[in-house]
């Protein structure tokens, strides 16, 4: 497992091409809001799409949200969970 550093000057082991420094990404998470509660490969696909609010979210189908790089199966009962208490949905196919 080769040795990198980031930007930042970390210096992380991964056995992955992943460039995404561990210190940094843990820096970065939230510490609130639904975003906190997804792993990080999830939160920077929503990141990616400008997705930081639930209403943003219910915009987009579950299936367009499952087509992200990096959004699971497994974080998907987490942002509907959310999405409920606030009383939002995905959007309905067409």
């Amino acid at each position: 497992m080769p040795l990198k550093t980031c930007d930042k000057g970390h210096q992380f082991y991964k056995t992955s091409d992943c460039p995404t420094c561990p210190i940094c990404e843990k820096d970065r998470k939230p510490t609130e809001g639904f975003l906190s509660k997804l792993p990080a490969p999830a939160r920077r696909a929503l990141e990616s799409k400008q997705i930081n609010s639930l209403e943003k979210l219910a915009t987009f189908t579950e299936k367009e949200i499952l087509s992200l790089h990096g959004m699971g199966k497994s974080s998907i009962p987490k942002l509907k969970d959310a999405m409920d208490k606030k009383g939002l949905t995905f959007k309905t196919p067409d």
